[in-house]
């Protein structure tokens, strides 16, 4: 029987790097990742520090199946190229016995990184969408101060002349849309102010003119408020115009069955429409417009409930790649024999990467679209645990 005090060493020595590295790629990704982000869009300083919060579980969803990854290569490769695995092999002990600290560690570590998953996605992902539509004004004035232009992602752009203190001189307004929904807004001048009441961008406008479509255009003399809608992004109450993969998974039950009900709900309402069509010997209206409305809502819902089946599931799977990836990586590094961290981190990770991220993400689009069960998602795990198998069974023979 292996000693206790190997395994408290390997375990040990398990822990000491996993925490330091992830300590490292943690905040490696925060700086690139997330501040290239941030950049990106103009937030300020405030802005920033509101958004770390959220963004550190975003960063450790990513970080931690890499890290448990790296940390057993370190301690398997050094144990196997200074001639521990052999010696131990030689005292009567399978090298297999070697493996367990970091299978129980990969074991424990996979449910905590699956909670990171659900709090990255359901309250990290959303946290920096808010953060970031609350701090649009203060993004549009530093964009257009400094390049006289703003673009933004709701469907709406702003040029001005110049900015005086928060006065914007010579603004135009364009809201992009179809046909007749998009317009464009000039005035003589002009202030953004941002109305977290009402999900709105509040421009003040002072002598402005109006041309919408070909057809439509005005003039308003004096001041006059104009509103531009930036969507529910802060309506967190309303869980049923939330995405599947925005729920936290305590919701997601309940969110199912109420799906379920709305789309039983619109298949009776089609079936009404038909039958109704068919007694008042109007057939032609079957495939008309409202029928057609009618059906594209019912794929919607159906769309939408079958995501929620799959979303639990992607979960799960995405949190336990830390499990299958030191199931396949623990053996890669004793057989890979060498010291050198790096070398054994890179000959373990990436083909790690390259068989499972194709294979889970053609699981998790086919499971979206139904043409797969929700458990789809996991086929890269399974592929994952029959190559570390393969492995441990050449560990057992070495």
């Amino acid at each position: 029987m292996i000693p206790t005090r190997l395994t408290r060493t390997i375990l040990f020595e398990i822990l000491r790097i996993f925490v330091i590295a992830l300590v490292v790629l943690t905040t490696l990704i925060l700086l690139i990742a997330v501040g290239r982000e941030l950049i990106r869009k103009g937030l300020g300083p405030m802005a920033v520090l509101q958004l770390l919060p959220f963004a550190i579980p975003i960063s450790l969803q990513h970080a931690v199946p890499a890290t448990a990854l790296f940390s057993v290569c370190c301690v398997y490769g050094r144990m196997a190229a200074d001639g521990e695995i052999s010696t131990v092999k030689a005292s009567g002990i399978s090298p297999l016995k070697l493996l367990q600290p970091a299978i129980v560690f990969a074991a424990l570590l996979s449910p905590v990184a699956v909670y990171c998953s659900d709090m990255a996605v359901s309250w990290g992902k959303p946290g920096v969408k808010r953060v970031v539509l609350l701090s649009i004004e203060d993004i549009a004035y530093r964009l257009l101060q400094s390049d006289h232009s703003y673009t933004s992602d709701h469907g709406f752009s702003i040029h001005v002349r110049e900015i005086v203190g928060r006065r914007m001189i010579s603004p135009r307004v364009t809201v992009r849309g179809n046909g007749d929904d998009a317009f464009t807004v000039t005035a003589n001048e002009g202030q953004l102010v941002m109305d977290e009441e009402s999900q709105s961008l509040k421009l003040k406008l002072i002598d402005s003119e109006m041309i919408r479509g070909k057809a439509l255009q005005g003039y308003i003399p004096g001041e006059y408020d104009f509103e531009i809608p930036l969507g529910n992004a802060l309506d967190e109450d309303d869980i049923s115009t939330r995405s599947p993969s925005e729920l936290p998974l305590r919701l997601i039950r309940d969110e199912k069955l109420r799906q379920r009900e709305r789309t039983h709900a619109k298949i009776g309402e089609l079936a009404a429409f038909t039958g109704f069509s068919l007694m008042t010997s109007r057939p032609t209206e079957i495939g008309g417009e409202k029928s057609q409305s009618i059906q594209s809502s019912l794929n919607g819902s159906r769309h939408r409930l079958t995501r929620l089946r799959t979303e639990p599931w992607r979960r799960w799977a995405e949190g336990f790649t830390c499990f299958f990836f030191v199931l396949v990586g623990a053996p890669l590094a004793i057989v890979a024999k060498t010291s050198d961290y790096w070398t054994t981190f890179g000959m373990c990770f990436l083909p790690t990467i390259l068989v499972y991220y194709p294979l889970y993400l053609l699981g998790l689009d086919q499971a979206k679209s139904g043409d797969m069960p929700p458990y789809g998602v996991w086929i890269g795990n399974v592929v994952l645990s029959g190559v570390g198998l393969l492995l441990i069974a050449r560990v057992r023979r070495y």
